[in-house]
């Protein structure tokens, strides 16, 4: 059984169908990259697949799981952590706070111990600082753990929404559009920092990109999205090779 399985979703808003009749699944460990011109509905799905959009029709499975009607937080608690398009980091707090937001998703909360102060109380406290630290350092942020999110590089802001959803322990990990608004040098440190998630992390990747050089380079499949459905989905070579996709998404003739 796949470990992401989506049978049939569609979402209307009124009389416009933005994703319709999607039937896709992601397994275990993979770096799956999902592509189409703007408007094809990719963010749509994300925000069906995470709970941010209740689909009209059809179901999304995880590890078995139906998650149908549920909560965003709750979903991401099974185990499905995202990023955003548009940078969304608590800006005014600092890079380990920012860290430890995520950490705190999969930590037991010990509400007589943090209301007397007790010490597991400030013994949970360090735990969950080492491992936000520990965490930053593997991504090279460690050194601007005190900085405030806000006064770091644009890079490395998008460097550190990717450590806090990983914070969360994820199962899959959706990243939308991560190389939005980078240069070329971050564009591939980007590519070598999604290579090292997966090979360190081994969680399952999926990934939203309009840099097509990224996505050919580290997805293993590719599905593809015109008006909200699937038009394909294949290797990295099949979709090169793909006269549909060729005509609606990567330019010139087939």
């Amino acid at each position: 059984m796949a470990l992401l399985e989506v049978k049939n979703l569609t979402k209307n808003f009124g009389g416009l169908t933005a994703v319709g009749d999607v039937t896709m699944e992601l397994n275990e460990g993979e770096l799956v990259g999902l592509i189409g011109p703007n408007g094809a509905g990719k963010t749509t799905l994300f925000n069906l697949l995470t709970g941010v959009y209740e689909p009209s029709e059809g179901t999304v499975t995880l590890d078995g799981t139906v998650l149908n009607g549920k909560a965003p937080y709750k979903i991401a608690s099974l185990g499905l952590s995202r990023t955003f398009q548009n940078i969304r980091l608590f800006k005014d707090m600092t890079v380990l706070e920012n860290v430890l937001i995520g950490l705190a998703n999969k930590q037991p909360s010990h509400l007589f111990a943090s209301l007397l102060r007790l010490p597991k109380f400030y013994s949970s406290e360090e735990e969950l600082k080492a491992k936000a630290l520990d965490l930053l350092a593997i991504f090279d942020l460690d050194g601007e753990a005190e900085t405030l999110a806000k006064n770091l590089a644009y890079g490395q802001q998008r460097r550190l929404e990717i450590v806090r959803a990983l914070a969360t322990d994820p199962k899959i990990l959706f990243l939308d559009e991560p190389a939005a608004g980078m240069n070329p040098q971050e564009t591939a440190e980007l590519t070598a920092l999604i290579r090292q998630i997966k090979d360190q992390f081994g969680i399952t990747i999926i990934l939203i990109e309009h840099d097509m050089n990224l996505v050919m380079e580290v997805t293993e499949r590719i599905y593809v999205l015109e008006y909200g459905r699937l038009i394909a989905h294949g290797t990295p070579d099949e979709i090169k090779n793909n006269k549909r996709v060729i005509e609606a998404y990567l330019g010139g003739e087939a």
